[in-house]
């Protein structure tokens, strides 16, 4: 049975789609002002997991991810940049999809973008002013916090205790320092939309309430996101949307936890954050997927070299178990069964990854032994590591990688020339050069095995 933690009810639960065999996700997506730092990569990744395993489930999945691509933050880049809005988010969107490419993360099933749905994002303020859970002030307008009798029920914050700590607002045309905007009047130089209310701009948490249910409908399986959105984005809206429609908007909530970096949250406003694109220059993208999913998707995941440098070790050594073998075999439904029973618990990747090292002792043991059990084995490895989305390149190419000629590292090329250099020194039986050629490649961190039937090398 599959039972995933709601952040609603602060429990797992067993999980039971709105419409059997279908279910309805909607994951908030990336404001796109800058590259991916691994933060994004996380939220990404998780739900790029979660999705493949519901889909190996044999559930039915719609896979909804939103842009946002009309935001305070995009306004302010792209006037410091003194580019426009548009060349910006166009510029980073495709920079998103190309780091998504190269960690394997799937494209959602729709992929709408804020600035293509205004006029749903109007109709649905429009419905929380009849419904009386908006009022307009002054060109704005604000959602009445104590319209929503449930609101903080999913952060579990409140009123009166978010009242005590808010912030005097300069905005005194709300009723309440607790009620969040909708819609913002025009101010010159910022991109405007006409409305009834005059030209202006959504708020940033009106447009997922209005991409989600424009895309799933008013009711759904899952909403997922980072921590960090839990509240106020997630809180607003649960109000926005069931203020809005009279019924419940979403039956679970899934959140990951942060990338924490010596102990504090990974940010970019923070200064600590790493993107995408420069961890891709030192590790492989698999590398970077296996060290994500180590840790449980709730839990902080901590960052630092010392942690990638292990997931590469481990990574290595289900690729080495795989090395020499060929494609065929049968997958062993004991295997498999395990792996779901860890996975069905809250997606329990750090299970699931004991299971495909389970998998790989296995596979070496048999080699051992020449069993012809090696070959389902094989294949049992490689089909449950795809659920997870590695074990997808060739075991050789993957032990090789490395980056150009450096001041600390070798190429492919130069790595076959001394290896081809040690052969012949080992037929015209100088072992000396052999062997100082061998300490030469492993103070590049290259490890030489010598076979019966030749040398072999990867990195180490």
């Amino acid at each position: 049975m599959l039972k995933i933690y709601n952040t609603l009810s602060r429990s797992k639960e067993a999980f039971k789609p709105i419409d059997a065999g279908k279910i309805r996700l909607y994951v908030c997506g990336i404001t796109v002002y800058d590259y991916l730092h691994l933060g994004h990569a996380r939220m990404l990744l998780v739900f790029d997991m979660v999705t493949r395993y519901l889909r190996m489930r044999g559930y039915e999945v719609v896979y909804v991810r939103n842009i946002t691509d009309i935001d305070d933050k995009i306004i302010q880049r792209a006037g410091e940049n003194g580019e426009s809005i548009r060349a910006l988010t166009e510029r980073f969107i495709t920079a998103m999809h190309e780091d998504e490419d190269a960690l394997s993360i799937l494209r959602p099933d729709q992929e709408p973008r804020a600035s293509d749905h205004i006029d749903q994002m109007i109709g649905m303020i429009s419905r929380l002013i009849d419904n009386k859970h908006a009022y307009v002030a002054d060109g704005d307008v604000f959602y009445d916090v104590s319209a929503y009798p449930d609101y903080g029920r999913l952060s579990g914050k409140k009123l009166d205790e978010l009242r005590t700590g808010a912030r005097i607002d300069v905005q005194a045309a709300k009723d309440d320092p607790l009620d969040f905007v909708l819609w913002k009047a025009a101010k010159m130089g910022e991109p405007s939309w006409e409305s009834p209310w005059g030209a202006g701009r959504p708020g940033w948490h009106i447009e997922c309430s209005a991409m989600a249910t424009h895309c799933l409908g008013e009711h759904f399986d899952i909403h997922g996101g980072g921590q960090d959105l839990q509240f106020p984005h997630h809180e607003n809206e649960i109000a926005q949307s069931s203020g809005a429609s009279g019924r419940p908007f979403v039956n679970l909530w899934m959140h990951n936890g942060f990338v924490r970096i010596a102990d504090k949250k990974m940010a970019k406003s923070a200064g600590n954050s790493s993107t995408v694109r420069e961890l891709l220059t030192q590790y492989q993208p698999e590398v970077i997927r296996f060290f994500i999913l180590s840790s449980h998707y709730r839990s902080p995941l901590h960052y630092s070299t010392q942690h990638l440098e292990a997931a590469r070790a481990a990574l290595q050594g289900l690729y080495i178990s795989l090395r020499e073998l060929e494609g065929g075999g049968e997958v062993l439904s004991a295997y498999v069964e395990q792996f779901r029973q860890v996975m069905d618990d809250d997606f329990n990747t750090p299970r699931a990854i004991a299971i495909l090292h389970e998998l790989a002792h296995a596979i070496n043991r048999a080699k051992d032994k020449q069993s012809s059990e090696v070959a389902n084995l094989a294949a049992t490895l490689r089909h449950l590591g795809g659920v997870l989305g590695i074990l997808g390149d060739e075991p050789a190419a993957f032990l090789r990688w490395g980056s150009p000629a450096g001041e600390d590292g070798l190429s492919d090329a130069q790595i076959e020339q001394y290896i081809e250099e040690r052969t012949r020194a080992k037929a015209s039986r100088d072992y000396a050069r052999a062997d100082e050629i061998r300490a030469h490649l492993s103070a590049h961190r290259v490890i030489v095995e010598d076979r019966p039937d030749g040398s072999r090398w990867r990195r180490a």
